[in-house]
């Protein structure tokens, strides 16, 4: 694995256990041009898996890769769905690592029903920048976010509100699940604010997933409001209904939309059809 440019910004670690490299396994060295990078001695301990332990991920994801994401289809049309998908996250990691030696700072949100592969998708994306780049990531569920938050507000908590937003607002790359899907209320609005809008001014890149459409009048990122999800059932509010105008603003400049609506639940359709066989 090459090393990472020597312009690359430092990570965001406010307690690097490393001084010397500052947790990248790298230390960097000026010379008057694009700069040099050397191993450090932290490396023997192998800080990928160190951080890919740290970031958040879920059990169930852990293991989640993009050559794993499965595409097959009997309907050419949701099959040619989850293959653009899954090119376009392969074209993301290939591209996260700019011209100029910094990371991107545009993000993807994957927008579908509940099944569709998006976390499966965003954990891929997540966990490999990690192992190749030594990305400083997070992982957070939104629903358990704003229970972890809450948390912090009994009287003798060993958390607080920063210690768990800081990373947060802080990491090289974040993904954020299941966006919209908290009851928008004042205080949650407040709470999407303060991370999107912190992100957004401080150019640094996001994965979202969603199952609620996004409203923007362009064919990229159509509507998935057509009265019914794929497998039956109301559709889910538009995104543009539970957050701010100003935030959904933002989020469609700072992530490119992957749209997954096409599929039904593949754990429900596909998965439950091979248990029963």
């Amino acid at each position: 694995m090459a090393p990472p440019p020597a312009n690359q910004a430092a990570p965001a670690e406010s307690n690097p256990s490393c001084p010397l490299c500052l947790d990248r396994g790298w230390i960097l060295h000026e010379d008057g041009g694009a700069g040099s990078a050397s191993p450090c001695d932290c490396r023997r301990d192998d800080l990928g898996p160190r951080l890919l332990a740290a970031c958040g991920i879920p059990p169930r994801y852990r293991a989640c890769s993009l050559a794993r994401f499965s595409t097959a289809h009997e309907q050419a049309g949701i099959r040619d769905q989850l293959q653009r998908a899954r090119v376009a996250s392969e074209r993301y990691v290939e591209e996260f690592l700019r011209g100029d030696g910094s990371f991107s700072d545009s993000g993807l949100i994957f927008v579908g029903p509940t099944g569709t592969g998006k976390t499966h998708l965003a954990c891929s994306i997540l966990t490999t920048l990690i192992q190749r780049y030594r990305v400083r990531g997070r992982f957070v569920e939104f629903t358990a976010l704003i229970h972890q938050i809450q948390a912090t507000f009994r009287p003798g908590s060993p958390l607080s509100k920063g210690g768990i937003l800081d990373p947060i607002l802080g990491a090289e790359l974040l993904v954020i699940d299941e966006l919209g899907a908290q009851k928008p209320s004042a205080w949650v609005q407040d709470l999407l604010y303060l991370i999107i809008n912190g992100r957004y001014t401080s150019r640094l890149p996001t994965l979202f997933t969603t199952n609620h459409p996004l409203v923007v009048g362009s064919d990229e990122a159509r509507s998935l409001d057509r009265g019914a999800e794929p497998g039956g059932g109301l559709a889910p509010e538009p995104l543009a209904h539970r957050m701010p105008s100003t935030l959904v603003s933002r989020l469609c400049e700072m992530a490119k939309p992957i749209i997954l609506d096409a599929a039904g639940d593949y754990r429900r359709d596909i998965l439950m059809q091979r248990r029963r066989l």
